[in-house]
């Protein structure tokens, strides 16, 4: 039991990791993108993908060691919508990171580069709707809790 709670812990804390980063990123996306705020969106992204990655694992070990066993999860729609809602975040995460080191390696031959406007409304935009779907999740994961109980 003490292995579900750290698991279910670790799982949440890692869950509000991303939403953080992803609301920073596109914070940092509303303003001027000067060589400080370029290296910073570079470096949370780079959180970002640990986190991602480490939420990843954590989830399958709930999976595989959790109370409610394996079977709850795989057997149960809601799970895979949810899942198939973060694979959806984690393919959408993949152009703003391509951007954010192609700005960091223009930023390092120049100086004084800036990003174009369009490019920079193109990324707030997607990383908003990364949150969107992180929203999503949550409630798809209410649902999953729930399985055999919503009357659907």
């Amino acid at each position: 039991m003490l292995i579900d709670f750290v698991l279910a812990s670790l799982h949440h804390l890692l869950v509000f990791g991303l939403i953080a980063m992803l609301v920073a990123e596109a914070s940092l996306l509303r303003g001027t993108l000067d060589r400080q705020v370029l290296q910073r969106l570079a470096g949370i992204d780079m959180g970002y993908g640990i986190c991602a990655m480490l939420l990843i694992v954590v989830g399958i070990a709930r999976v595989a060691f959790g109370i409610k066993g394996h079977d709850f999860y795989l057997h149960n729609p809601w799970f895979h919508a949810k899942v198939g809602a973060f694979l959806l975040v984690g393919l959408l995460s993949i152009l703003p990171t391509v951007r954010f080191l192609r700005w960091r390696k223009a930023l390092a031959a120049n100086p004084i580069y800036v990003p174009d406007a369009a490019e920079i409304a193109k990324l707030r935009g997607i990383v908003r709707f990364e949150l969107l779907l992180l929203a999503a999740i949550f409630v798809l994961a209410a649902a999953m809790a729930r399985h055999g109980g919503l009357g659907l």
